[in-house]
């Protein structure tokens, strides 16, 4: 269970989020829409450890993590909107600078797990600077969920992708959650957001609750 209480976070004078709360159990998919500049990327990043929050409490079952490094490891799966990938290397050389694990358990999971059900081996021997957008997704995906964290975090996972790598994303990203695994995910994208089971518009720093299944223009005006 993911429990987020009151995150408060300003840049430079300028109150981004204003009291962020909500929870997240296994198997669900929360979904966050906004317009741009909303502090949806800025949310993400606290959720999964990269930046702190002024103030405030996340708690992955009961644990809290804010101010805690190793848990946010242990618990939460972040794959930002670019991709920290070094194009110079090949696909399995990123994979394995960021795999959390050894070599066997590398190449087991390669085999049987997150980075075989994403096929990795596909394009392991090809610089990472020549792999399509998608490739570049699913070797980012198997990367953070090396550890088997429980939360998957994406910003913007269909973002300049083509229609196919949207669709492979996509399909791996609903087999995590019904396989037990929680995914918060913000997106501009009407396909990726019916994909979650709760919808919230982050607008004035604060999260509103948000019917599922309103069309593209009645979200936007939400926003």
């Amino acid at each position: 269970m993911l429990q987020v209480t009151d995150i408060y976070k300003t840049y430079r004078h300028r109150p981004i989020l204003r009291g962020v709360s909500f929870t997240a159990g296994p198997g669900e998919c929360i979904g966050i829409a906004g317009g741009n500049g909303c502090g949806k990327t800025t949310l993400l990043s606290i959720l999964a450890g990269v930046r702190r929050p002024d103030r405030g409490s996340i708690r992955f079952d009961e644990a809290e993590a804010v101010g805690k490094r190793k848990v946010f490891e242990a618990c939460a799966a972040y794959v930002p909107q670019e991709a920290p990938i070094i194009p110079e290397l090949t696909a399995r050389d990123n994979f394995s600078l960021w795999f959390k694990g050894d070599k066997k358990k590398m190449e087991a999971d390669l085999k049987s797990g997150v980075a075989g059900a994403l096929k990795l081996t596909e394009f392991l021997d090809t610089p990472a600077g020549k792999l399509s957008g998608g490739q570049k997704k699913r070797l980012s995906i198997a990367s953070a969920l090396s550890g088997r964290a429980p939360v998957l975090i994406l910003d913007e996972p269909g973002a300049a992708l083509d229609l196919a790598a949207k669709e492979e994303i996509l399909s791996y990203v609903e087999a995590y959650r019904r396989d037990g695994g929680c995914v918060i995910l913000t997106s501009h994208e009407m396909a990726e957001l019916n994909l979650c089971t709760s919808l919230y518009v982050l607008k004035d720093g604060t999260l509103h609750p948000t019917a599922k299944g309103l069309s593209a223009s009645e979200l936007i005006r939400l926003f």
